[in-house]
This record gives structure tokens, C-alpha cells and sequence, in this order.
């Protein structure tokens, strides 16, 4: 059970010599930049504005659902401490 498992012998032919490199300076010849397939975007002032509204917008709307998410749970924390607060003096003011 403990003993270790080794994967059988790799049965892959032996590679073939070729032969070596040899230096020819039409092989360092450097190669054009590749052209473009299509163009870049191009940004007009309208888009330009719309694209900053509604990063504005989403802005907004992360800010409003977080804040929203801190108010509900600092509510929630509120009232455990109301109810534990009531509880206490429940259990104390039965024991007497």
C-alpha cells in the first residue's frame, strides 16, 4: 500500500540528429511589423462623453448598493444589541 508506483518506461522513439546551425545572414534578416486587421477605435467627443456618463453612472450604482449593504447591516447589529440588551434583563429581573 505504501510502496511507491513508478509509470512504465517511456517507449518514445530516440530523437535524430540533424544537422548543426549554420549562421547565414539571410536568417537574422529582420521581418516587417504585421499590419493591423482592423483599424483603432476612434474616439469622438460624443462617445468620449457617453463613455464618462456611464462610468459616472455605474459609479453611482456600486456607491448606492454598498452603502446600502453597510446601512442594513449596521441595522441588523442594532437590533441584536437591543435584543440582547432585553433578554439580559429579562433573565436577570426572573431570577429575583
Amino acid at each position: 500500500m505504501f510502496t511507491p508506483k513508478y509509470p512504465p518506461q517511456d517507449t518514445a522513439p530516440a530523437p535524430t540528429t540533424s544537422a548543426p546551425n549554420v549562421y547565414s545572414p539571410t536568417s537574422y534578416a529582420p521581418t516587417p511589423a504585421p499590419v493591423p486587421s482592423r483599424p483603432a477605435v476612434q474616439l469622438t467627443a460624443g462617445s468620449t462623453l457617453a463613455l464618462a456618463a456611464g462610468g459616472g453612472a455605474l459609479v453611482l450604482v456600486v456607491g448606492t448598493v454598498l452603502v446600502s449593504m453597510l446601512l442594513a447591516v449596521a441595522i441588523t447589529a442594532a437590533s441584536v444589541a437591543v435584543c440582547a440588551v432585553t433578554v439580559r434583563s429579562i433573565l436577570k429581573s426572573d431570577r429575583r
